[in-house]
């Protein structure tokens, strides 16, 4: 039996919160286009990630990752630090 390793789903996103404890809120943002009218459209989805040094600031770019659930919400931990906020 070859066992195949899966790829964990990865976004980069901005944290817009991150008053709780190891907890920080990430929003991601997309352009969809549109089928019929051709016209892009922005999505907002925002992801509850998990950030045990309590390392992220407001405004930060970071890499999340899917994880298994760590409580109700959080299903996705904090990879790495792209960009820091000014």
């Amino acid at each position: 039996m070859s066992e195949t390793k899966k790829s964990k789903k990865t976004r980069i996103g901005l944290v817009i919160s991150n008053k709780m404890d190891k907890s920080a809120v990430v929003q991601t943002d997309q352009l969809i286009k549109h089928g019929l009218y051709g016209k892009y459209l922005r999505r907002r989805v925002k992801y509850m990630a998990h950030d045990p040094e309590n390392i992220c600031n407001i405004g930060d770019r970071v890499l999340i990752e899917e994880c298994r659930p760590l409580s109700k919400q959080k299903r996705w931990r904090v990879r790495e630090i792209i960009e820091k906020a000014v």
